[in-house]
Formats: structure tokens, sequence, C-alpha cells
């Protein structure tokens, strides 16, 4: 209600007007603090996601050796490439053969 005058305000137009300010101050802090939450954990998924890139460069790399070991094993298996090495890495000849030896000057 309004006096005689009109120029001042009524209580509980006053008490109106603080609970309007308490309310934004509120709804500020909250909205500061679930800003703050999404930004953290924004870089806590980069983060992750960091790790995730890495781990699965790791087990493609993984898989690559384990392809070729498997793959060696395979060739271990067969009785040809078993003397290609014995005669490459060993020096080991047939009978019957004669081992070429390179010396250079």
């Amino acid at each position: 209600m309004m006096t005689a005058t009109g120029s001042t305000p009524t209580p509980s137009y006053a008490g109106t007007k603080r609970r309007l300010k308490l309310w934004f101050i509120v709804i500020a802090l909250f909205l500061g603090w679930a800003s703050y939450t999404f930004i953290s954990q924004l870089e806590r998924q980069g983060q992750s996601e960091l790790k995730l890139a890495e781990t699965k460069q790791m087990i493609d790399t993984a898989n690559t050796q384990i392809n070729d070991l498997k793959q060696e094993v395979a060739k271990l298996n067969d009785k040809e490439y078993i003397g290609q090495l014995a005669t490459k890495e060993q020096g080991m000849v047939k009978k019957g053969e004669q081992q070429i030896q390179v010396i250079e000057d």
C-alpha cells in the first residue's frame, strides 16, 4: 500500500525485492557451480579419450606382433624354411653341397 504522499513503498514490496535479490544470488551461485562442474568433466573426458587412444594403439601394436609371431611359428613348421635358416644363419649345408664364402678386400 502507498502512503498519502505516494513516494515510499510499502514494507511488503521491500521484502519481495530482498527475496528476489537473494533468489538471483542463489541461482547465480548454482549456475557458477554447474558451469565449473561441466568444464571440469569436459577436461576429464578429453584426458580419458587420450588414454583410450593410446591404449587402442598399444593393443593394435600387440596384435600386429602376435600375428607376426604366429606367421613365424607357421614358417618354423616348414622343413624347407628351417633348412634356409640353417644355411643362412649357421652356415650349415646339406651333404654334397659346398658353401661359398665371399671375402672382401
